[in-house]
This record gives C-alpha cells, structure tokens and sequence, in this order.
C-alpha cells in the first residue's frame, strides 16, 4: 500500500502557495534583493523583547487559560477601543490565538457546514480558499478591480451572494494589493447584507498601516457588529512575526465555540508571546506611528519610481505592498518575476499567487531598507530596458 493513498483527497487537491517557490529559489542567490516576504524588516521594540524575556527569567512558562491571559485579554479590550472605538469584553467576546492565521480558521471551522460559500474578494492572502475548502465549504471568488481601487463594489457583492453564502471574508486592508474599505463602503455593505444570515469575517492584520485615513473596521458599521468576527494581531503592527500571537474580538456565542476548536487543537498560545503582548498592548502605541510614518515614506517613494519607470501603478491606502500592472511588458506575471529573479536578482511575487484578478500584477513589499529599494528599482529600470 502507497501512503498517499490514504490522504483526504481535499488535502492533495489544494496547490501549494505560489508565494513558495520564489522563496525557495532566492536562498541559491548571495546577492538577491527581496521584495516578496510579507513581514517588517524592523525588530521587536526592545521593551516588547525585554517583556517576553523577563517572564522567562520569572519562570512564567506554564500554560495560560485557553482563551489567553486574561490581563492580557483586557488590554486588547481597552487596545480595540482605544484605536478604534470598539467595545469587547474581555471575558467572553476575546480570545487569544497563535497569529491570525489561527483566527481566520478558528472562525471558519465554526462557521461552515458541507456546501456553505464563502465570498472571498480577490486579489487577496493565499489562505482564505483553502482554509474553506478544508472546513468543508466552497470558496467564491470576486474579483476586485484597480479602477475601482480594489475595493468590494456593491454590485459585486450582490451578484455573489446566494441561499448557501454564510461568509464574507472582508480582507481589508488588503495584501497584495494595499486597497482598503472605507466607511461609507462598509456601509453599502451593511446594507446589502441586512436581511441575510450572513457573518463577516474581517482580516484587519493591516489595520495599523493605513495611509491617509485611519483604518474603519466593519464591526463600527450599524448592522454589522453582531455578525461580525474581526481578526488582528501582533504581527505587523508592532514586528512581532516570529512570536506567532494573534486574537479574535467576535460576539459571545462565536467565541464560547471558538474556544472550544481552540482548546481541543492548540490548548493555549505561547505564554512567553503574551507576556510580550501585553507590552505592546500597554505602551506599544508610539512604535506603531514611528513603523508606520517609516513605511508611508517608502510607500511613496516606491510608488513614484515604479511609475517613473514606466509601470502603471495604483497608489497603495494600506498594508506595505504595492500592486504594479506589468501587462506592458508582455509577460504574465509568472515569466515576470522568474525572469527579474534570474537575470536581476530581485524577488517579487506574481499577482496571479493571490487569486483570480491578480493575472497581470506583481507584489512588491516595501517593508525594506531604502537602499534595497532604491536598488532594486535601478536594477527594474535596467530589467524593462532588457525586456
């Protein structure tokens, strides 16, 4: 008997993430430039580090309850409404999970029996579609549009919707592309979804690195609070990837069977990451305007060499990605992006790894020092000459 024989078909039918492969190429390369990893090039603050290593030094390596700390439940309470006007209570609307990702198939888990939808809007994250698939629902993917800033239209929305549609996934601030859903957008969506038994589940990873405006998050909107599961985290806002320490704000009956998935899977997050957590909770604050002030300039900056090199190129509202067409060059973004890995040395990562409507783009991170960066477009003008 073959192994392989014996593995849920659902499993060997999911691709591999197109982000991959151009990982596994950039570790032959000594003098690559990458622009492809979504993950800040700045450290831990160091109070946040020292946080995490005195709990250490304390000894404080035991398990925490399965929701999380509860001290630590409550500063993202006080976080929640604080930066975004949101009312959660720590002792049954929160829970503490190992990074977003955890949240996103915590929640869909929960949600979906066989044949459930999902609307996912795309471009977006890899992981949306196969963790519905794996949930036993059936993604629905609606593609965005650069005209439209890549935002759910209403009309869109609407042509998705169907008696089996139980989740909307609202992956805003949106990688890759950086645009972002605006009150009056969430509005629009409020609306639409009034009269349906339909939840919405918002990534709002990005939620700090927004340009321009700050970040609305769907459960602000009338009509949508009570259906709504945000998912945040630590990751991004305060360059905290590797402690892997995510959290859900949802209403009291998700969370209480949240929980339930979580403790039978997971047990707890890692209690040296919540000690550090709550860290950052607690005066984590005036790092994230000094990230984000650092991001914004290279966000413009990066904005206007693409376009000066002749791409055309959506200006990014949120996240640290730009989304550049590269359908002048006559390349599909795959060729693309081999070809400027091979013969420039700099990794970025075709749009068409994120999803239908992404055919035709390129990912490109700023989350790089200004020297990669300006390297990097010196050596794309040199590619776009070549091609």
């Amino acid at each position: 008997m073959e192994f392989r024989e014996l593995i849920a078909k659902k499993v060997t039918a999911l691709k591999p993430s197109g982000i991959r492969k151009f990982f596994d190429l950039l570790e032959t390369m000594e003098d690559a430039i990458s622009l492809g990893v979504g993950e800040p090039d700045f450290q831990t603050p160091w109070h946040i580090r020292d946080a995490g290593v005195y709990s250490l030094e304390k000894g404080f390596t035991k398990y925490t309850p399965n929701a999380g700390m509860m001290v630590l439940r409550q500063e993202i309470s006080k976080y929640m409404l604080r930066r975004f006007g949101l009312r959660y209570d720590p002792a049954g609307q929160i829970i503490v999970t190992v990074g977003g990702s955890e949240g996103i198939d915590l929640s869909l888990r929960m949600l979906l029996e066989p044949g459930d939808e999902v609307i996912i809007p795309t471009p977006s994250f890899v992981c949306y579609g196969p963790l519905t698939i794996m949930a036993g629902g059936t993604p629905v993917y609606v593609e965005t549009r650069q005209e439209d800033d890549f935002k759910l239209t209403p009309e869109l929305l609407k042509s998705a919707l169907t008696p089996r549609t139980k989740v909307l996934v609202l992956p805003y601030p949106c990688n890759p592309t950086g645009g972002v859903m605006e009150k009056a957008d969430l509005e629009a969506v409020a609306e639409i979804l009034k009269d349906t038994k339909v939840a919405v589940l918002s990534d709002e990873i990005y939620a700090e690195l927004s340009y321009g405006g700050k970040h609305c998050s769907p459960a602000a909107i009338p009509g949508l609070y009570d259906r709504t599961i945000v998912v945040n985290g630590f990751s991004k806002a305060y360059a905290m990837t590797g402690w892997r320490l995510g959290y859900l704000c949802a209403p009291r009956d998700a969370i209480s069977q949240m929980v339930k998935i979580h403790q039978f899977g997971i047990m707890s997050a890692p209690t040296t990451s919540q000690y550090a957590a709550i860290e950052a909770m607690r005066s984590g604050d005036r790092d994230i305007e000094a990230m984000r002030g650092e991001y914004d300039r290279r966000r413009r900056f990066l904005v206007r060499g693409l376009r000066d090199a002749g791409l055309e190129c959506y200006e990014p509202k949120g996240a640290f990605y730009v989304f550049p067409c590269i359908r002048s060059t006559g390349l599909t973004s795959d060729e693309f992006c081999e070809r400027f890995l091979m013969s420039r040395r700099v990794a970025v990562i075709p749009g068409s790894a994120f999803g239908p409507g992404g055919e035709g783009f390129v990912r490109m991170c700023y989350a790089a020092s200004m020297d990669d960066l300006q390297e990097a477009l010196r050596r794309l003008e040199a590619f776009l000459k070549e091609i």
